[in-house]
């Protein structure tokens, strides 16, 4: 297995306040990896950093052997347009919130980013499209709007338009916080699924027995620094860090 994506050093700041600091993480093809830790710990400024939604103060950030960023010693220096847009068609990312088109249909959220920023031809995409929907247990709410789809659906439906674009590596920031528990599982299940079929995954979640079960690794960060990371069934069942046992054991106690 090969490395997918490198983060080294990534610094970030807000306003002068340090929210990354010294960050380093590396993802394998193949591999799950899960970001645990509290609100306000850095996790979705890092996915933020990695899928280029914000810009890195210093540091590398390296897809497949391909420099997005690179560090000149006191910043990140980004790579030129249209190598960052070939860069961008290796990842997919699945908000908490969903952010489908309101006023376009289930099939055509599914099928836009391919035709339009791929170029790829509708007949193929439109196929595609549909075999994700029908994956997702969705085939038969194509001609639907995202208004008329529950939460788990519009989860479901901003999962099959990432997958349209066949990244290399799915990132998910939370992407279970706006749904109830119920809806939450079917989200799970897909994830689950896509696990099993060895798709490359950077989850930020705060689902923790699912973080043990379907990750190869689990990272903890609090206050912008990885304070712990391992196999998920060190980290989450044995953590050895004073912060990281603090902060599973306030999650058992809710």
């Amino acid at each position: 297995m090969g490395k997918l994506l490198e983060i080294n050093h990534c610094r970030k700041q807000f306003d002068g306040m340090d929210v990354l600091m010294d960050l380093n993480l590396t993802v394998e093809e193949g591999q799950v990896l899960s970001i645990i830790g509290p609100s306000g710990s850095g996790k979705s400024t890092l996915l933020r950093c990695a899928t280029l939604l914000e810009t890195m103060d210093g540091g590398d950030l390296i897809y497949m052997g391909n420099y997005a960023a690179k560090d000149n010693g006191s910043r990140a220096v980004y790579a030129p347009a249209a190598e960052l847009q070939k860069i961008r068609n290796m990842f997919g990312l699945v908000f908490q919130n969903f952010n489908l088109f309101p006023h376009y249909s289930v099939l055509k959220n599914v099928m836009e980013a391919p035709m339009l920023v791929q170029k790829r031809p509708e007949k193929q995409v439109r196929e595609e499209a549909m075999e994700l929907l029908d994956q997702m247990g969705l085939a038969d709410r194509a001609n639907a709007y995202p208004y008329q789809l529950s939460g788990g659906q519009q989860q479901r439906v901003s999962i099959a338009r990432a997958l349209a674009m066949n990244p290399k590596i799915l990132f998910f920031d939370e992407p279970t916080s706006a749904l109830d528990p119920e809806l939450t599982g079917e989200i799970l299940r897909v994830i689950r699924r896509l696990a099993e079929k060895k798709m490359t995954m950077v989850i930020v979640t705060h689902e923790m027995a699912f973080a043990r079960d379907v990750s190869d690794w689990v990272v903890f960060m609090n206050d912008g620094v990885i304070i712990e990371q391992g196999d998920p069934r060190d980290v989450i069942d044995h953590p050895t860090h004073e912060r990281t046992i603090q902060f599973l054991r306030r999650l058992q106690d809710q």
